[in-house]
């Protein structure tokens, strides 16, 4: 299949989708804003923060892929069901994303301060008692656990055999959010391990468990479940191997992270493994300072430089088409409604070769 350089657009099915589920997501906070308010103000305070940082931007890949599933297996486009459930990906999103920064350490998320950082600053700015830094993970956990419940909220309507994906998709998340943090202490460069955190932490939880949710909630997983994994299987790897690359090259201005965020944080992604594997000498040497979060500009270029030279990036980057060309073909032989097949086609081109 042709490939796009990065920055492919997001298709305007993206963006139809993404308006409906950020209003019904908005409603939601809105509400609770208001109610939690009208008890004392400051509870308001971790709501507004949970809007702010689902305001700040997103790619709502996950509803995307729900609602294309869902409607592929011959649901209504409008159902509020399935509008429901895309709220809860963005909110299940929001909550792994706060606690991930704070696992991370991380100081931007989208373009802005990350909320542990946030809220650290204000108890530093207001003079509190107590350790500024303990006091803001503490509150960025609490912002999580709270997306984490409105999620459960939004789903409370879908059918048994949904709630049932959507249970497994969280706890394979965590799973791999586990793995990603353990390898990451032991500075793992094996390939197997890193492709395996991949797939617990994003590829799956990105595209497959969306979809099979979204075939559930028309009630016909058992009909479609195996080929929705066959596309959504190597389009989530592919996924989550852009990711690879973006956190190790993107654009700052684009992915709203600081350039090289990956490598200072020690990522055990393919990306690393597959450098590791090749790099001898001055770059082997270079190559194990990944992980160090002090690692200035100029290191972080010098790194580049052995994803490169060891043609790690260029492998990842043959992967991904391999990976999106398998998935489009088993598009072509399922028994999803051609308008689906179409949208789904659109989706996998922009996940391979987005800049964010």
């Amino acid at each position: 299949m042709p490939t796009e350089p990065p920055g492919a657009s997001a298709p305007a099915s993206l963006l139809d989708i993404a308006l409906r589920v950020e209003a019904r997501v908005g409603a939601l906070l809105d509400d609770e804003a208001g109610r939690w308010s009208a008890i004392d103000p400051d509870l308001a305070d971790l709501v507004e923060c949970l809007t702010d940082l689902v305001d700040a931007g997103g790619k709502r890949l996950r509803p995307a892929f729900c609602h294309w599933a869902f409607v592929g297996a011959g649901g209504d486009a409008g159902d509020p069901v399935v509008v429901d459930a895309g709220g809860a990906f963005e909110l299940l999103h929001a909550f792994a994303l706060v606690h991930d920064d704070v696992m991370d350490g991380s100081d931007q998320r989208r373009g802005r301060p990350t909320a542990h950082v946030a809220y650290a600053a204000r108890h530093q700015r207001e003079g509190w008692r107590g350790e500024p830094r303990r006091f803001g993970e503490g509150v960025a956990i609490l912002v999580g656990d709270l997306a984490f419940v409105y999620a459960d909220m939004l789903m409370a309507s879908a059918p048994a055999a949904a709630r049932a994906v959507y249970d497994e998709l969280r706890v394979e998340l965590n799973i791999g959010q586990y793995l990603d943090v353990l390898g990451t202490a032991r500075g793992q460069t094996n390939l197997a391990t890193a492709r395996r955190i991949s797939s617990y932490k994003s590829g799956k939880y990105t595209v497959e468990r969306p979809l099979h949710v979204g075939a559930a909630l028309a009630g016909r997983l058992e009909e479609l479940g195996e080929p929705l994994s066959r596309y959504g299987l190597p389009l989530g790897e592919a996924f989550q191997l852009r990711d690879d690359l973006l956190g190790a090259f993107g654009d700052a201005t684009a992915t709203g992270k600081p350039v090289g965020d990956d490598l200072r944080e020690g990522k055990p992604t393919p990306l690393m493994a597959i450098a590791a594997q090749r790099a001898t000498g001055a770059a082997a040497r270079r190559l194990r300072r990944a992980g160090d979060p002090g690692l200035n500009e100029a290191e972080v270029i010098e790194l580049q430089e052995v994803l490169v030279d060891t043609g790690a990036r260029d492998e990842i980057e043959g992967a991904i088409e391999r990976l999106v060309t398998a998935a489009v073909e088993a598009l072509r032989s399922s028994p999803l409604a051609e308008e689906a097949q179409v949208a789904l086609a659109e989706l996998a081109v922009y996940v391979a070769w987005r800049d964010r």
